[in-house]
């Protein structure tokens, strides 16, 4: 099982945060910023840029990890949780992510084993990438991450909830998401209290 270097239950708690989308003017990454921004005292939100993770290719990862996917599996491992913000393609996971998942997974010690994961998605259409968050919930499940249960953070309209320069300004949006990365929190130190230090 994959566990992060800070254990004690009142340690700071490091999350890791992945965008699904490389545009400069992402709704999801916007999401993302937001969530650094309304973490709860004593969590961090630490954005990973995806950009320089290559396609997956067993015969690189056999001849060696590259540089970039080494540091997302170090930074991976040494965080207490992870964030997702994906879009929605095609009723689905950005190709973007699903490689960076892939990537991660492989063997030895998959860094998402017993990692807490928080997934929340943001989309122009009403349905707020919902069918993206299902799909990446059902991967977790699979690579035995202990994903964030509880109402989820789907944030349809996006258009209209953030202003010009990403910043996250519908209220009632910013305080659900606060609230679920209270959660996050919770969960993490609960996932400390019964995981061998």
């Amino acid at each position: 099982m994959t566990t992060a270097s800070s254990s004690g239950a009142d340690a700071p708690i490091r999350v890791l945060g992945l965008s699904g989308s490389l545009r400069k003017g992402s709704f999801n990454t916007a999401l993302l910023n937001a969530a650094v921004e309304l973490a709860p005292e004593g969590m961090k939100v630490e954005p990973f840029d995806l950009s320089e993770i290559p396609m997956y290719n067993d015969d690189v990862r056999v001849a060696g990890y590259p540089e970039s996917v080494a540091a997302l599996r170090a930074a991976m491992t040494e965080a207490d949780a992870i964030i997702m913000s994906s879009p929605e393609y095609n009723r689905s996971v950005p190709a973007l992510l699903k490689n960076a998942i892939d990537w991660a997974s492989r063997p030895p010690s998959q860094p998402f084993d017993g990692k807490p994961v928080a997934i929340m998605g943001a989309s122009r259409g009403a349905l707020g990438a919902a069918f993206a968050n299902h799909h990446l919930r059902q991967i977790l499940v699979v690579l035995n991450g202990v994903v964030l249960a509880g109402p989820e953070v789907m944030v349809g309209g996006s258009a209209d909830k953030f202003d010009e320069a990403g910043r996250l300004i519908h209220e009632p949006t910013r305080e659900f998401l606060a609230a679920h990365l209270k959660r996050l929190a919770a969960l993490v130190r609960t996932h400390r209290a019964h995981v061998p230090g």
